[in-house]
């Protein structure tokens, strides 16, 4: 795996204004654009609800108990930082539109209603809205505003590096090695990393200690230090006693949504690693690539790169790089010289493929760049200090600390973003 911080950059050529973001939660605002507005009729009752400082999950927890109903009930389109202000639209069926209303929360609060004919799911959205505040710049603050502009101009012409971000990979930073564990049916890999590889810079003091004593083969104290709220942990951990040792026991137990992300991860890292061996050419075309269309999402194989090459510099199609599975078109000529050995050293067949798919994990490919739109920066000054700030737009699962670090140099915030 890339370390975040080891991720080439496009703007490589201008200096990082540098600065941190979230601050408070009123730097960081972000508002979702729904795939399509509620049509004001149907049995589900559509809410914008605007959250700060708690993260959705919490946000719906509260939502359910004020209104005695199930949290499973409540649909979302995606999910979002807790140390932000956020808007986003929740849906909940059979229920009148006035209690949702009146409800009376803090930090959560209901900014209007609407009906439907469908619950919303994730994937309802077609985007999203930012408004970032950067504050303890690396430069005075009339030099940080020219030199964000200018990249602004730069990654709105040529792309944004469509990474994926940190928060991917998990605390521990070993979902992509759990998710190939996964691929390749490896449970005993699968559960040392899961339960084991102590990490003193990732893992709290109880975590350390409960990996610790699994890598000693205690699993009755290890067992004891995991704490509650590591649910999965503890289950894994209690099969593999009962199991006397077999970790396969222990594999059974973990929820298959759960290991569907890890797979992802692995789907994930691979890509950044492609991603990363292309650049700075994220927004040239290679005989051999497959071209994503931005319209409609479809890819074709480029035949003819000169020809082609004006719609990519318009924006209308990008390069692509791999996401591992079935589905996924290996490249050819230049471009597969570059994306196939790291293919190739997967050691990845049909086994591997099925396992994947079992998770949801057909594969296919991704743009290796995204256009943010409505980008402007300004200047100012508050309370706080002066800061620079961000507006913008990015489609839905583009990540909004790529682009932010493109222009501060830094990618330590990106652990904070949550997934859509």
């Amino acid at each position: 795996m890339l370390m975040a911080d080891s991720l080439p950059f496009l703007a490589q050529d201008l200096p990082g204004v540098g600065g941190v973001i979230k601050t408070r939660p009123e730097d960081f605002f972000v508002e979702e654009l729904p795939a399509y507005e509620p049509s004001g009729s149907g049995t589900h009752v559509y809410a914008q609800i605007e959250k700060k400082g708690l993260g959705t999950r919490e946000a719906l927890d509260r939502i359910a108990r004020a209104l005695n109903v199930q949290r499973r009930d409540i649909g979302t389109a995606g999910l979002k930082d807790a140390h932000a202000v956020a808007r986003q639209w929740i849906s909940i069926e059979h229920i009148q539109p006035e209690r949702l209303a009146q409800l009376d929360l803090a930090e959560v609060r209901v900014l209007q209603t609407s009906r439907h004919t469908n619950k919303l799911k994730p994937g309802h959205l077609r985007g999203n809205r930012f408004i970032v505040r950067l504050r303890r710049l690396a430069m005075p603050l009339e030099e940080a505003h020219r030199t964000a502009e200018t990249a602004l101009s730069v990654l709105t012409r040529r792309g944004v590096p469509n990474y994926f971000g940190p928060q991917r990979f998990g605390n521990h930073r070993n979902n992509h090695l759990l998710g190939k564990a996964l691929a390749h049916n490896d449970a005993d890999e699968f559960m040392d990393q899961f339960l084991g590889r102590p990490d003193a810079d990732a893992d709290s003091p109880t975590v350390l200690q409960a990996r610790s004593l699994y890598e000693e083969g205690r699993y009755e104290q290890a067992l004891q230090s995991w704490p509650g709220q590591f649910a999965d942990h503890r289950r894994a951990l209690r099969a593999i006693i009962a199991g006397k040792g077999k970790k396969k026991r222990g594999l059974f137990t973990v929820d298959k949504h759960l290991q569907g992300l890890f797979v992802s991860a692995y789907q994930s890292d691979l890509f950044n690693r492609v991603l990363a061996a292309r650049m700075p050419d994220i927004d040239r075309l290679f005989l051999g690539d497959m071209a994503y269309k931005h319209d409609n999402g479809a890819c074709f194989r480029v035949e003819q790169a000169e020809v082609e090459q004006p719609r990519c510099d318009r924006f209308e199609i990008s390069p692509t790089g791999p996401l591992l599975g079935q589905r996924t078109t290996r490249l050819t000529g230049p471009a597969g010289e570059i994306e196939n050995p790291l293919l190739d050293a997967e050691t990845f067949g049909e086994n591997e493929s099925s396992h994947m798919r079992r998770l949801g994990a057909r594969g296919g490919r991704r743009p290796l760049r995204f256009q943010p739109r409505n980008a402007g920066v300004a200047a100012g000054q508050d309370d706080l200090g002066p800061y620079l700030e961000l507006r913008f737009e990015l489609d839905a699962g583009c990540y909004a600390t790529t682009l932010i670090s493109e222009i501060t140099k830094n990618r330590t915030a990106e652990a904070t973003e949550p997934e859509e």
